[in-house]
């Protein structure tokens, strides 16, 4: 399978930039992982996009910033479509005093954990999952996000 991570989005103008920087990272972090990337999808979207999927799919009554679906079927790579909310990346920059991209990022590759096999329902698996997520944002390279 050819590794494909494509950047989307839906009912928003944010485009990403530097894409291919973006895509070396993230394939580095799953192959740093002892895996093989796929086909992985990211879709900007709004709060009211991200709302839908979560209440259809999943029955929740609330809005998140992120929902990833798993497409790995038991195959050895690495495939899924990770919905991130921006106006929670911005909001989230904002309480948490980050860069808005740094968030973006942080929350790309907490989606990637997701598809590899972490969770973040404990406290001990939250720890585990910002250690992991801290680790790999040093790896990436200034300069790489998202443009106006």
């Amino acid at each position: 399978m050819k590794v494909e991570i494509r950047f989307f989005s839906e009912q928003i103008a944010y485009v990403i930039k530097n894409k291919s920087e973006l895509r070396r990272w993230i394939e580095d972090v799953v192959k740093s992982e002892g895996q093989t990337a796929g086909s992985l999808n990211f879709i900007l979207c709004t709060d009211d996009y991200l709302y839908e999927l979560n209440y259809k799919y999943l029955k929740h009554k609330s809005l998140t910033d992120i929902l990833t679906f798993n497409y790995n079927n038991e195959s050895e790579y690495i495939s899924g479509d990770i919905y991130i909310s921006f106006p929670r990346i911005r909001e989230n920059a904002h309480h948490y005093k980050q860069k808005i991209e740094n968030e973006l990022h942080r929350v790309m590759i907490h989606g990637v954990l997701h598809l590899i096999g972490y969770n973040d329902s404990t406290k001990q698996e939250k720890s585990q999952m910002t250690e992991k997520e801290n680790f790999y944002l040093q790896t990436l390279k200034p300069g790489a996000g998202f443009a106006r």
